[in-house]
């Protein structure tokens, strides 16, 4: 894909006068319009905030690229924008975006949005590069200066292709990295852009797979793992590690690929990593401490909850949104297709505990841990053993294929290729399913019953005490381990048939609003006490905070942790708390200010959230310092 195929000349806008996000996003489509590249403008940029809605799509760097894929464009286009002045895009790294990059893809165009993103991100990380683009004094000129940047870069990669390890000598130091991220955007290729630059001045040869949107790049062959000193795996994802069996593997988030390249690539030529077991599908580092097995327990827990949250999502606002359908009677069609597609015995919260269980024993056990895992999860499911005994099935598929990995390694290798089509399904959902069925599934239905019996009989006292501490929860760590336990007890609730399920949702949903709320208030409102950056973060937060995304406080909790966090927590448990001292029912799982229409008391909802936020934005105000 030539991207100067859809960065068209005539579509540029060459000298943005936008001041703000919103007249930034009119200007560029006001281009796409008028050269008929869509065909609804208000359409189009409904998806547009949409998107940016989720997260900013200000990258950084002075750079932005919003995107939306919908039925409302002709063709796929590329709107270049460049403003002098600069405008603040909510960028996040809090500086004004001068280069714009808004992309339009077509409903029915496969992953052109994605490519496109991939593609641009790969040019925009050369900072010499952004600057002769903001130099360019004509269309046609930032053309051809994305024209001569593709060539050079496809050039590149054919050079990168035909080096294979077997240029390298015996002596010549030598590693091999892979590099992945969630969205397999920006950062999968800003950490390959790292580890090649910092190998090169270290005079290391480097050979580094990207994982990205497009699929796997420069996969790294046998031979390549085998002759390197060490591996790097600088990744936010799961990817292909059975290769790397015996190998001496440096495991690390994406952003260390970005930020530490250099430390990477000495501790990899030096070995200073552990030895990966493809058997047992850990390092040796892992079974030698303990803090880093509870570090995996709970990687492999948000495997598990990542990969439900969207059936939890879309299952639970549909579900919530067929209630109010409901008193138009049970025989109305809108109401039992919603019903269908959500709940019962067909829809998304069907599958929620066996997805969950799935997704912790791949975690744990790779893909033939999959379906003992999914069994053993709809096991505990139809026995209601709730969410407890689907966490007791992921994890003990895992362990299972673990076990099965070990006990059969000793096999002859001719039979390694019955162990994925044969003896791991056979033997691990035997074992998982002969388990869940004879102790597990009894033990924890009977928790299940028992706990779903206290809740629906909690007096109003006890239920307020529960919700001031799940919403405190919600801000110990904004997205961490006790914010999820909290999270997960209230879906776990919701989803039981308790009658105070939403109840729980209500307490954790108001809980979680509150950080991010917080944070944009005390900017607003003691802007002496933050600098220009801190003030132009803390405006994303609002609505950041009304979309129940308690993360974008983080940086502010990051800075100073004891003020942040504990103000915070202060004001989350105060309104988890009026949430059952009201009796609010939230029938829906997240969407924040989105689903309070569904609530049975929607004012009494905001007010809690209101009143938790105007507490802890207060408390922060306070007691911070002034610059």
């Amino acid at each position: 894909m030539k991207i100067t195929d859809l960065m068209i000349e005539r579509v540029m806008v060459m000298d943005m006068q936008a001041t703000t996000k919103e007249e930034a996003i009119d200007e560029l489509i006001a281009s796409l319009t008028k050269n008929k590249r869509i065909n609804n403008p208000k359409l189009f940029k409904e998806m547009i905030l949409k998107r940016e809605a989720e997260s900013s799509t200000g990258i950084g760097d002075g750079i932005a690229m919003p995107h939306a894929k919908t039925k409302a464009v002709n063709e796929a286009t590329v709107v270049f924008g460049r403003s002098k002045k600069g405008v603040d895009y909510h960028a996040l790294d809090g500086k004004p975006s001068h280069l714009f990059f808004m992309i339009a893809a077509p409903e029915g165009a496969a992953n052109v949005h994605l490519q496109t993103l991939a593609a641009l991100s790969r040019m925009l990380i050369d900072q010499e590069f952004v600057s002769r683009v903001q130099q360019a004094e004509t269309s046609t000129k930032v053309a051809q200066l994305f024209n001569e940047k593709q060539a050079e870069n496809e050039e590149k990669e054919k050079r990168e292709a035909n080096q294979t390890a077997a240029t390298v000598t015996e002596n010549e130091k030598f590693v091999v990295a892979v590099t992945a991220c969630p969205t397999g955007i920006a950062h999968t290729y800003m950490a390959e852009d790292a580890l090649k630059k910092k190998a090169a001045e270290m005079g290391v040869s480097i050979r580094v797979e990207t994982n990205g949107s497009e699929g796997a790049k420069h996969v790294l062959t046998r031979d390549e793992i085998s002759r390197a000193a060490g591996v790097i795996v600088a990744a936010d994802k799961k990817v292909e590690m059975a290769r790397f069996d015996g190998k001496k593997v440096l495991q690390t988030p994406v952003s260390d690929g970005i930020r530490k390249p250099e430390e990477l690539i000495t501790k990899a030529l030096k070995g200073q990593a552990p030895v990966y077991h493809a058997e047992s599908g850990s390092s040796d580092a892992e079974t030698e401490s303990t803090n880093g097995l509870w570090n995996k327990i709970y990687k492999d827990l948000m495997n598990g909850i990542s990969h439900m949250l969207p059936f939890v999502v879309g299952g639970g606002i549909l579900l919530a949104i067929s209630f109010m359908f409901e008193h138009l009677g049970k025989d109305n069609t809108i109401y039992q297709m919603l019903s269908a597609v959500a709940g019962g015995q067909t829809g998304a919260f069907h599958f929620l505990i066996a997805i969950l269980a799935g997704y912790i024993a791949v975690s744990i056990g790779d893909r033939p841990a999959l379906m003992p895992g999914v069994v053993g999860g709809f096991m505990a499911y139809s026995a209601n053993a709730g969410f407890l005994g689907g966490l007791a099935a992921g994890f003990l598929a895992g362990w299972v294929i673990l076990l099965l990995k070990k006990l059969l390694s000793g096999l002859p290798k001719t039979l390694n290729g019955l162990k994925p089509i044969l003896l791991y399904p056979v033997f691990g959902l035997l074992i998982t399913g002969g388990l869940m069925y004879y102790i597990l599934n009894p033990i924890f239905t009977f928790i299940n019953t028992s706990m779903v019996s206290g809740l629906s009989h909690l007096g109003t006292g006890n239920a307020i005490l529960l919700g001031l501490v799940l919403g405190g929860m919600q801000a110990v760590d904004m997205g961490g381990p006790v914010n999820k336990a909290a999270y997960t007890f209230a879906i776990g609730v919701f989803t039981s048939g308790a009658a105070n399920g939403g109840l729980m949702m209500a307490a954790v949903m108001a809980g979680g609003m509150v950080p991010p709320l917080a944070i944009a208030l005390a900017t607003t409102f003691f802007k002496a006490k933050f600098n220009e950056e801190e003030r132009k973060a803390g405006l994303t937060n609002y609505a950041l905070g009304l979309s129940f995304i308690t993360e974008g406080a983080i940086p502010f909790a990051a800075a100073d942790p004891l003020r942040i966090i504990v103000s915070s927590i202060v004001g989350s448990a105060t309104a988890g708390a009026l949430t059952q001292l009201w009796k609010v029912n939230i029938p829906a799982p997240h969407g924040g200010i989105f689903v309070v229409a569904l609530s049975n008391q929607p004012f009494l909802f905001i007010a809690a959230i209101l009143i938790g936020a105007m507490i802890s934005g207060l408390l922060i105000g306070l007691w911070k310092k002034a610059i």
